[in-house]
């Protein structure tokens, strides 16, 4: 019953074709950005470069992805979350075309770069178009979204691990282009303009004007970024996605090298990790709704420490497995941080604060795979995983001292609303 009172009030009023398209482009946006990781060995080959040097790529289309963050949320308050998701979804297009036909590595690291720059603009619209459609149930809506993206990261790496010797990296990765095409077509059409969906209060259209330049947006933004709330799901935000993109970028290469699956098996395994975490996005906003966040984050987070110590330590596909899927785990944690940052920041700078934040954190933790990539260039590899998990004991004691939304929200708007 429980279900199906949830499931109804995603698809009321329409609404459930925006959780739809949303959800699918998130699909092969985030799923292609893990077909890097997954065909590293064969780009490695082709290109002659070792693991620093593809390290360094994995952490390039982070970084580029975070700088696009801030810009990308400005244009939210700007222009809309419709033509932001839809130009993501054509851009990332053209980049995929970029990184399958670099016909030298430096090519392949702009490909990279661009991919960065084109997915960069949808993941703000996506959080602040699915919480404006579904106020009330928008830790439900952002991780069925979410869970859909890890399907999608486990499904197309998986695949690609079992064609890519059959039809080559470079086939692999373009044929993510008529599917982000079709997709931006079907999400411009269902997609309504924000003003549409959410018509301003007076006195919400008044607050507006009074920050119209980008000037005001961008100060009122920071403003609302220094709260403790903000600050600590932020900061912890930042460590889980450095250790997420440290263990991705070379998860299949370590099971290869050194546990010495085959790579589809190895492949298997990052696909193992995403179903875990679709599960626990799935649930997250039921877990979250019994418990609160601070004790969901705080527990989603913990689990992950042991699980990454024990990637070393344990041999056997059934034990590698289960780790496999405790690891993915981890990802629960981000419809529960997006939903509760979105709600306690203002109205009137959501967009700019919002994608203002996610260019810190993700552009510190892009990092991650270069720092992991230079530990493996040295033979410490296994020895990352220990690194990984402090970080992550690290964000799980923040998430311990996580503020209620009630409190958050009512201070962020207090401090943003003073002269």
């Amino acid at each position: 019953m429980r279900t199906n009172t949830a499931v109804s009030r995603l698809r009321g009023d329409g609404r459930g074709w925006t959780l739809i398209s949303i959800a699918l482009g998130w699909v092969f946006v985030l799923g292609g950005r893990f077909l890097v990781p997954a065909v590293l060995p064969q780009v490695k080959t082709t290109f002659a470069v070792g693991n620093l040097g593809v390290g360094i790529a994995v952490t390039l289309m982070w970084a580029t992805y975070a700088i696009m963050q801030s810009p990308a949320g400005i244009l939210i308050d700007r222009l809309g979350e419709r033509r932001l998701l839809t130009g993501s979804l054509l851009f990332t297009a053209g980049s995929v075309v970029i990184l399958g036909a670099a016909p030298v590595f430096i090519i392949f690291l702009s490909g990279c770069g661009v991919f960065g720059l084109a997915t960069g603009l949808y993941g703000p619209a996506r959080g602040t178009a699915l919480s404006r459609t579904f106020p009330s149930n928008d830790n439900a809506a952002i991780g069925a979204t979410l869970a859909a993206g890890s399907v999608g990261s486990a499904v197309l790496p998986l695949t690609a691990g079992a064609v890519v010797d059959e039809l080559g990296w470079r086939v692999v990765i373009i044929s993510l282009v008529p599917l982000l095409a079709v997709t931006s077509v079907f999400t411009h059409r269902v997609i309504a303009n924000r003003h549409t969906t959410t018509p301003p209060t007076a006195s919400e259209s008044t607050s507006r004007s009074q920050i119209a330049s980008i000037q005001g947006l961008i100060a009122n933004g920071i403003r609302a970024l220094r709260h403790r709330g903000v600050a600590l799901a932020g900061t912890a935000v930042a460590l889980m996605l450095f250790a997420f993109q440290g263990l991705s970028a070379f998860y299949v290469t370590y099971l290869v090298s050194a546990k010495q699956l085959d790579q589809s098996l190895a492949a298997g395994m990052l696909a193992l990790l995403f179903l875990g975490g679709a599960i626990t996005q799935v649930t997250a906003g039921a877990i979250t709704t019994r418990f609160g966040e601070r004790i969901t984050l705080t527990a989603m987070t913990v689990i992950g420490v042991p699980a990454l110590i024990a990637v070393p330590l344990v041999d056997g596909i059934v034990p590698l497995a289960v780790v496999s899927v405790l690891i993915g785990s981890r990802l629960g944690i981000a419809p529960v941080s997006n939903a509760y940052i979105i709600a306690v920041l203002p109205d009137t700078v959501t967009g700019t604060a919002w994608g203002t934040l996610r260019s810190g954190f993700f552009l510190f933790g892009a990092t991650g795979s270069t720092v992991v990539g230079a530990m493996a260039s040295r033979e410490l590899l296994a020895e990352s995983f220990f690194l990984l998990a402090g970080v992550t004991a690290i964000a799980a004691v923040l998430y311990a001292r996580l503020p209620a939304r009630t409190v958050a929200n009512s201070d962020t708007k207090g401090e943003t609303s003073a002269p």
